[in-house]
């Protein structure tokens, strides 16, 4: 009887360590990587949100619409140094893009790519202040920022 007992206390021990284990690799994953903005133009429309890259390459990335913050769209990439990024996104109406990117530093980039209703463009890690030159703004559009906000605003 008494080894039965031990024996559930060793088990119940090494539960646990397992599931402490688990934990710790759960927050070590989250240091080896890396958060930031996105600043995107699909079918002329101002999306905005974030991405998560992990020190592996691959990500994943939320953005919506600065128009309908109901319209969004979730997606993953890989990317690597030399040869930059590719991914899919796939938004709540349907809508469908896939894309590349370049980076220019670890934490930043730009890219472009096809979405099922028009072009995309984006940049991610950059200031509103920073992202016109890699966005393809809609004629007769400008990105406007008043400290608080981005909008895509008339001429």
């Amino acid at each position: 009887m008494r080894s039965a007992s031990l024996r559930n206390i060793f088990i119940g021990v090494i539960t646990a360590c397992i599931g402490l284990a688990g934990s710790a690799t759960q927050v070590n994953a989250g240091l080896l990587s890396a958060k930031g903005e996105i600043i995107a133009i699909l079918a002329g429309e101002l999306f905005l949100g974030e991405a998560e890259g992990h020190l592996s390459g691959a990500g994943t990335l939320a953005i919506y619409s600065q128009k309908d913050s109901n319209l969004t769209c979730h997606g993953q990439f890989t990317s690597g140094a030399e040869r930059g990024g590719l991914g899919e996104l796939v938004c709540s109406d349907g809508a469908r893009a896939t894309f590349h990117f370049q980076r220019l530093s670890v934490l930043r980039g730009f890219g472009s790519g096809k979405f099922s209703r028009g072009e995309m463009s984006f940049a991610y890690g950059l200031g509103a202040d920073e992202v016109e030159p890699y966005l393809k703004v809609p004629q007769g559009k400008r990105l406007a920022y008043n400290g608080k906000e981005l909008k895509l605003v008339d001429l």
